[in-house]
């Protein structure tokens, strides 16, 4: 089934210049880029985008990473895009990524990741609205 997902290449990644070569793995793997955007996150986004962990002891740092340096926002689509983006993805521990995938060869730290990518549909409807508009994503 044709679905779509939610991608942010985050600052370490954006900061070392990787977006082309992080784009070029997404698209490898059979996803489409649909929309794409380079932001600079602000506070409000990034506390907004992070609620889920508002009690965790890493909020605050978390929200100042993606703060500290351009991130590029993706809509996705494909086959299974949801589960196909977190195999492209792969562990959020880089260590323990599989090889080839975007963390493995780009991830500095269990921090800094290089990507997120949206764990279910609904939580990839919810985080593609925060960045883009329904006419962002048409087609």
């Amino acid at each position: 089934m044709t679905e779509r997902t939610f991608s942010i290449i985050k600052p370490d990644a954006t900061r070392r210049n990787l977006t082309g070569k992080v784009n070029t793995v997404i698209e490898d793997a059979g996803l489409r880029i649909v929309a794409q955007r380079r932001i600079r996150m602000s506070r409000a986004q990034a506390e907004k985008f992070y609620e889920v962990h508002k009690e965790r002891p890493f909020f605050g740092e978390l929200v100042e990473f993606m703060m500290s340096a351009p991130v590029v926002v993706q809509v996705l689509e494909g086959e299974n895009a949801v589960a196909r983006y977190r195999e492209v993805m792969g562990a959020t521990n880089p260590a323990q990524a599989a090889e080839g995938t975007i963390r493995k060869l780009y991830a500095e730290s269990v921090g800094e990741n290089s990507v997120h990518g949206s764990d279910s549909l609904e939580n990839a409807k919810l985080e593609m609205v925060q960045f883009f508009t329904e006419a962002d994503i048409v087609g």
